[in-house]
């Protein structure tokens, strides 16, 4: 197993990281900056604070756990690349959830972000695979429509119109659990 090498604070843990999930990691940094080195730097990033964080830390999935922090070096990178800009995809995605999940914009809005994330998860959980699935690789690893059509070999207009569903029904799932939009 790939963790024990990190506690073993075996070289080859980060060869074997690399190996197992390097392209997926790479291909979801992409999504965020369209960038390949920028890329690579954040997916190294990763691997350095993959090292420095296990031990102590022994995630559960372990791919989640690099996804989480390629996605926030990635994110890291876009701000500073992009500091008085926006691109479409942002945009794009940050428009398309915007009536769904309210904005962190104090310190009250922040306090609740467990809890959104908490409901998100459950409305998740409550969804079927296929729609979890489509939902995700659009808002975490901001995959475009067209690529959802084609991993899950639907078409483009069923996508849409999956994921407009699912931002209604999220909405209102929200608000019956109390989270002002």
């Amino acid at each position: 197993m790939i963790i024990d090498l990190f506690w073993q604070r075996s070289q080859q843990a980060i060869t074997e990281t690399a190996a197992k999930y390097g392209i997926r990691l790479q291909s979801l940094s992409m999504n965020i900056l369209h960038d390949r080195e920028d890329a690579e730097e954040c997916v190294n990033d990763t691997y350095h604070a993959t090292w420095n964080s296990l031990p102590p830390e022994k995630p559960n999935c372990f791919f989640a756990y690099l996804a989480k922090l390629t996605r926030n070096f990635s994110f890291g990178k876009y701000d500073y690349r992009h500091a008085q800009k926006r691109t479409a995809t942002i945009v794009e995605l940050s428009g398309e959830l915007e009536n769904c999940i309210p904005a962190p914009n104090d310190l009250e809005r922040k306090m609740e972000s467990e809890e959104i994330g908490r409901v998100i998860s459950d409305f998740l959980y409550m969804q079927s695979i296929e729609m979890r699935k489509v939902f995700v690789r659009r808002y975490w690893y901001m995959d475009s429509i067209q690529a959802i059509s084609h991993a899950y070999g639907i078409s483009e207009s069923k996508v849409k119109s999956m994921l407009f569903r699912m931002r209604n029904k999220l909405r209102t799932h929200l608000e019956q659990e109390g989270i002002i939009l």
